[in-house]
């Protein structure tokens, strides 16, 4: 399976000692603000090696990503199924999710570009989503950085009626358009 290095970035394979930073991140509020709960250490730990069975399974999936300068664990970037029905699915959608102290450097943006170049030219997908509650304007603007634009609002099926976080909003990108 491949890296993707970016200037700033090496997005890579997991490793068992990502397993403490990556716990660090999920548990940390300020990341998790709009995810529908903080994950325990083993709830971390089992999201990891999901990740390591999708990469297996698939082919790809999120991506450890650490700095080049110093090889710091900063989070994930990276593309996925996800496992639920809406109607926009089945798909494929990219994600990210940086440790607070990596928000508004420019990473997320930089991985998720190189991880729609991925998508588009290796893996050969014609289309990529992303979906996040209206309310992370940080995520959107990332989003629409990468070229992607606003299609609909949805409920998130695994969210129950009535939870703050249900109403997400879906972008998506059909090409790779150059950026």
């Amino acid at each position: 399976m491949r890296e993707i290095v970016t200037p700033r970035l090496k997005l890579r394979q997991w490793q068992e000692e990502d397993k403490e930073p990556s716990f660090r991140l999920n548990s940390d509020p300020r990341v998790m603000k709009f995810m529908p709960k903080l994950l325990s250490r083993e709830e971390s730990d089992n999201f990891v090696e999901r990740i390591k069975g999708q990469f297996k399974k698939d082919g790809y999936s999120f991506f450890a990503v650490e700095l080049i300068e110093n090889q710091t664990f900063i989070g994930l970037i990276g593309l996925s199924v996800p496992k639920f029905q809406s109607f926009f699915t089945p798909c494929v959608e990219i994600g990210w999710r940086l440790a607070y102290d990596y928000w508004g450097t420019g990473y997320a943006t930089e991985g998720a570009k190189d991880s729609l170049d991925y998508g588009f030219n290796e893996l050969n997908l014609s289309e990529i989503v992303s979906f996040t509650v209206p309310q992370n304007l940080r995520s959107r603007q990332v989003m629409e950085r990468i070229g992607m634009r606003f299609i609909d609002e949805f409920q998130h099926p695994l969210l129950p009626e009535g939870h703050s976080l249900r109403k997400h909003v879906l972008y998506k990108i059909n090409q790779r358009k150059e950026l």
